[in-house]
């Protein structure tokens, strides 16, 4: 983890008793927390970016949208191969 940033948050009761709970039952520690919502942050922008992608692809074809994959495919394993073998 890159160094790590203080936040200041404000849950519900209820939320900050569910979530504490859920922790103590998987057996994790207070610390945890920070890593639990981190993920869970994470998680919500990934959604929400792959939410948006579809949305703004939708009217797209298809042939047009995997075109743009294969492309993007052959970059990154272009790239990938060409440093493995320095």
């Amino acid at each position: 983890m890159d160094e790590p940033v203080r936040w200041t948050v404000r849950v519900s009761k209820d939320t900050d008793v569910a979530v504490r709970t859920f922790l103590a039952q998987r057996g994790m520690k207070k610390g945890d927390l920070a890593k639990f919502v981190e993920e869970a942050v994470r998680w919500r922008v990934l959604d929400q970016t792959v939410a948006q992608t579809k949305s703004r692809n939708a009217k797209a074809p298809a042939a047009q949208i995997e075109a743009a994959i294969n492309e993007a495919l052959q970059s990154v394993r272009a790239e990938r191969f060409a440093t493995a073998r320095r």
